[in-house]
């Protein structure tokens, strides 16, 4: 069975992520915290400088830990004492330490996920291997964070079984020479089990179809035999054709004598103009077609004709 496609920690969890901005603001405040307690050391008592010293290191720590810094095809949902208050980003976006808390960063880009059904049977019980590959993006970020626990393995999983029951309700053949339909028909079980998590399934394609050699084998012997049967009805036709031609030249031939003479004259030159030729025809059409005189005729000019 297949794996799903897995989330990664990069996009589940990123609440360590401290932007440089927020490190730089906190060693400036950090800088002047020191230079100011520096000047109270010498110009007022000491209890006041150590207590501005670390008014200022605890200040700027706090800002630090509240800075983050969300990329432009990001949202953080953030929830304040484990309830939603909101979703921040892109860009930089201050929380409250320890109140709160970026329960999830969601990446609103078109997301590629391959998945497949292994020796699924079809309708027809034929064991067959389909590999595709889904493209989806989250439309709310906050139904993907809160209405599911993990969106992109249910994605996965939700694509994976509606791949798995199109192949049941399909026959081999449909499965073979109808892809379009199968991608139209997946997308629209998909986006329909993945609306309520806010998700939205643009496409969904067919890669790749395999099914056992053995039946590749007899499947390509069929395509043969068909290809066969199909040349031997067009030769058929053709003789049908060439055979009607002939019964129509036989007609014209039968009510003008002439015509056949003049042909089987013309069918006579034709065999002897070649050199070597010998053509053997019935004593009767000697007579009749005059054939003799014409024998003559023709070896006279092969005599006649200068060697090349």
């Amino acid at each position: 069975m297949a794996t799903p496609y897995v989330t990664t920690t990069q996009h589940k969890n990123r609440s360590g992520h401290v932007p440089g901005i927020a490190v730089l603001l906190n060693l400036l405040i950090w800088a002047a915290g020191i230079i100011g307690a520096m000047w109270l050391a010498f110009n007022t008592n000491g209890w006041l400088a150590a207590l501005w010293g670390n008014l200022t290191f605890w200040g700027g720590l706090y800002v630090l830990l509240g800075l983050k810094l969300a990329n432009q095809w990001e949202k953080a949902i953030v929830l304040r004492f484990g309830k939603m208050i909101g979703q921040r980003g892109p860009g930089l976006f201050w929380i409250v330490p320890v109140i709160d808390s970026i329960a999830q960063w969601i990446d609103q880009r078109v997301i590629v996920a391959p998945f497949s059904a292994e020796k699924t049977l079809t309708k027809d019980t034929v064991p067959v291997n389909v590999d595709a590959v889904m493209f989806w993006l989250v439309w709310d970020p906050a139904k993907a964070a809160l209405e599911v626990e993990d969106y992109r393995s249910a994605i996965s999983w939700a694509a994976q079984t509606a791949l798995r029951e199109v192949i049941g309700a399909s026959e081999l053949a449909d499965i073979l020479v109808g892809r379009a339909r199968m991608d139209a028909d997946l997308q629209k079980i998909i986006d329909e089990r993945t609306t309520p998590w806010g998700v939205s399934v643009q496409s969904v394609e067919i890669r790749d179809v395999v099914i056992p050699q053995d039946l590749e084998d007899a499947m390509s012997r069929q395509a043969q035999a068909e290809r066969e049967r199909q040349a031997r009805v067009i030769l058929g036709e053709s003789e049908k054709q060439i055979a009607d031609s002939f019964a129509e030249a036989s007609r014209a031939y039968r009510d003008n004598p002439t015509a056949l003479h003049l042909r089987a004259m013309n069918m006579l030159f034709e065999g002897l103009k070649e050199k070597g030729a010998m053509v053997i025809v019935p004593s009767s059409a000697v007579d009749t077609m005059n054939l003799g005189g014409l024998s003559g005729m023709v070896s006279l000019a092969q005599h006649n004709t200068p060697e090349a």
